[in-house]
């Protein structure tokens, strides 16, 4: 069965390079549907990761994640499993899962990015900021690594180094 939009669900419809870019920790996100489009159901993002770039292991305690490669080369991390994955390879990480990904490319790489439910791109918007130029890596901002620190209990964000 088909759910009709409600009132706290609203149409998006994006064409190629839409959308807010996000420079978070080294990496940039296009958030393409948020949680205030999709009345919190899920989140959905496109992620430019850089050659040698990802984030820390890490455990979300209330959202699921999904990954689509779309281009490069990464390795993930799935609980107890490691795995490498090219273009057209999918990671699914329930939560309570230790995880993480790397680009282990020599060029940019590009993930679909799935969060259920969605919340956890907030996290997104309040350590990151607009990326202008899309074309190389961002510097990584010390003061959105604290930031992150700070913030991760509250997004129920486990961060192992």
């Amino acid at each position: 069965m088909v759910q009709a939009a409600t009132a706290e669900m609203v149409p998006v419809a994006l064409t190629t390079g839409e959308g807010t870019w996000l420079n978070v920790l080294g990496d940039l996100y296009r958030l393409l549907a948020t949680g205030r489009d999709t009345n919190g159901a899920y989140a959905v993002l496109e992620n430019k990761s850089f050659p040698q770039n990802g984030p820390p292991p890490h455990i979300h305690q209330s959202e699921s994640e999904s990954f689509y490669v779309m281009d490069g080369e990464f390795s993930f991390l799935c609980g107890d499993r490691s795995i490498r994955a090219m273009a057209g390879a999918f990671v699914h990480v329930p939560p309570g899962t230790l995880h993480t990904y790397k680009n282990v490319g020599n060029t940019p790489g590009r993930l679909l990015v799935v969060i259920s439910p969605a919340g956890f791109e907030r996290l997104f918007e309040e350590i990151g900021h607009p990326a202008n130029d899309l074309s190389s890596a961002p510097a990584v901002d010390p003061a959105a690594i604290q930031k992150l620190f700070a913030l991760a209990p509250q997004y129920g964000l486990e961060i192992r180094m």
